[in-house]
């Protein structure tokens, strides 16, 4: 089926989801959720086979993490789906209402996109949170995966739709397109009119395609140069466990630090501690001049390294004279997602936070808190580093738009 007629399908689903219910909808995805419990085994039969795929074909470790699929992993993806379920609907949520002078009465209210395409690489959990944060928020599901998960998505996909179609919706609320070829994205990226918005996921060469090739409007997400500055003030024994965390609890995401700057003032004390940490998790340096000084397990960083997503067992490491210095540096490498300050000062947090250009800032605090999970908006369709119509985490309430209703009795003008 080509991918237009896919989109004609699923303007029709959207249609009816747009005025489906909150219960009807949250039945479905208890739906979806129970049924990615119970058809488990032929999920991960699905996983290991790309996985093995994925291994013959020399895949990294980093990119195999992220593909990976385990019974866990599966509960979790089903349990994201309940809690989407226990959300509040935006749909028809009123924004701002009120009485004008003549007597209208005017609504603006939430409303579905209609029909929303993602692209995306590797992960097949987004294939699950995608679909469900679409359904809730009323929108049919247009999924692109890479053929690297192509057996995994097809194995969630059709377990989905089932799903779906069993809590009386329609099944073409998600469809999966070809992965097998590069076309099925050129025609979706072409698809205006019948798709309402295009979401990428995925490294920055994919993003970058989309964006500047599609004619469907596009909500740009998620490269992370995200990176995590040691201030003079800061705590340093605080400063050594949040890098760790923002480096290592989990190698292959967005919101994982890449690089680290540190104060010229505290460098001598804060870099032992440090290398020595990520030396025990396996972490390989990229360090300026004066890392490289104190240890010869540093290896000399290159301007490509402080520019580089690693999404790896890799951080960049450079000492800067100044928070101006630590600023400048983020503003020429950083991508806008997440940038984390180490401090004990007050103004220094204020003067970092109002001065950095990013989605999210964290202050005395891991740049992996930058996930709709962990902000309280459930499910998450990715991180938009843009500055149109949403930023930072994409819950439900992102992927809606705004219609006006004004109310009237025989009003003229």
């Amino acid at each position: 089926m080509s991918v237009v007629e896919q989109a004609k399908r699923a303007r029709d689903a959207a249609a009816e989801l747009a005025v489906a219910t909150r219960t009807v909808k949250d039945a479905a995805l208890v739906a979806m959720a129970d049924a990615l419990v119970t058809r488990t085994p032929a999920i991960l039969a699905a996983n290991e086979a790309d996985l093995a795929a994925g291994r013959e074909a020399g895949l990294s470790a980093a990119v195999l993490d992220r593909l990976a699929l385990d019974e866990g992993r599966v509960a979790g993806i089903a349990g994201a789906l309940r809690e989407m379920a226990a959300l509040p609907d935006p749909v028809g949520e009123v924004v701002r209402g009120s009485t004008l002078p003549n007597g209208l009465e005017l609504r603006q209210i939430r409303v579905p996109f209609g029909v929303v395409g993602i692209i995306y690489e590797a992960r097949p959990n987004v294939t699950v949170d995608a679909a469900g944060i679409c359904l809730k928020s009323g929108n049919a599901a247009l999924l692109r995966g890479s053929s690297s998960a192509a057996h995994s998505n097809a194995a969630l996909v059709a377990v989905l739709r089932d799903a779906v179609a069993g809590a009386g919706l329609p099944a073409d609320a998600v469809q999966l397109l070809d992965a097998s070829s590069r076309d099925s994205v050129k025609e979706l990226m072409r698809a205006r009119g019948l798709v309402d918005v295009l979401i990428p996921r995925g490294g920055a060469s994919l993003i970058r395609t989309v964006v500047e090739e599609s004619t469907v409007p596009v909500i740009e997400t998620g490269v992370g140069n995200c990176h995590v500055y040691v201030d003079a003030a800061a705590d340093l024994g605080k400063a050594v466990a949040v890098t760790l965390n923002a480096k290592t609890q989990r190698l292959s995401t967005c919101n994982t630090a890449e690089s680290l700057l540190v104060h010229v003032d505290v460098a001598d004390a804060f870099l032992p501690p440090m290398l020595a940490a990520f030396a025990e998790a396996g972490v390989t340096v990229h360090g300026s001049p004066e890392v490289v000084a104190h240890s010869a397990a540093v290896v000399p960083a290159t301007e490509e390294d402080h520019a580089t997503e690693y999404l790896s067992a890799d951080i960049s490491v450079a000492v800067v004279d100044s928070l101006d210095a630590a600023v400048a540096h983020i503003r020429r490498f950083g991508t806008g997602h997440t940038e984390a300050i180490i401090t004990d000062s007050t103004t220094a947090a204020r003067e970092f936070v109002a001065r950095v250009d990013a989605a999210a800032v964290m202050v005395n605090a891991s740049t992996r808190f930058t996930d709709g999970g962990e902000f309280g908006f459930g499910a998450e369709i990715g991180i938009s580093t843009q500055k149109l119509h949403a930023r930072g985490p994409m819950g439900l309430p992102e992927l809606t738009s705004t219609k006006y209703v004004v109310t009237g009795d025989g009003h003229v003008r």
